[in-house]
């Protein structure tokens, strides 16, 4: 188990998130996965949350984080939808394409876990 530390603080909170693909169509190919983790590593990084794992199959991915608290789930959640789907049609536009008219790619929704199971 990895504690952080902040200024006034000692925490572990970790978040499992799962993002489907709207109308869960089967849109995410190999390639796809694999920049989809980097831009959640960058994503994770700017908002001072550590990316655990990340897996995923054609229609939905699952985010483990390491969530600093200083954050508010939805604005992790909002930064990571966004800029992910937004990234995808821009690096990926033939293959949105097939599934999707432009505009509409965007992830339907997520889930999340809170795990507070951390002992001090």
């Amino acid at each position: 188990m990895h504690i952080r530390k902040g200024s006034h603080s000692v925490f572990s909170v970790r978040l499992h998130f799962v993002f489907v693909t709207h109308y869960r169509r089967k849109v995410l190919n190999t390639k796809m996965l694999d920049r989809l983790k980097e831009m959640v590593e960058q994503v994770s990084n700017k908002m001072d949350c550590q990316l655990i794992e990340f897996n995923g199959e054609s229609d939905h991915v699952h985010i483990l984080l390491d969530f600093h608290p200083k954050n508010s789930i939805a604005a992790v959640v909002g930064s990571l939808k966004s800029s992910t789907a937004r990234m995808l049609k821009k690096e990926f536009p033939e293959e949105v394409k097939k599934y999707y008219s432009l505009r509409f790619y965007s992830w339907r929704g997520f889930y999340c876990l809170f795990d507070t199971s951390a002992q001090a």
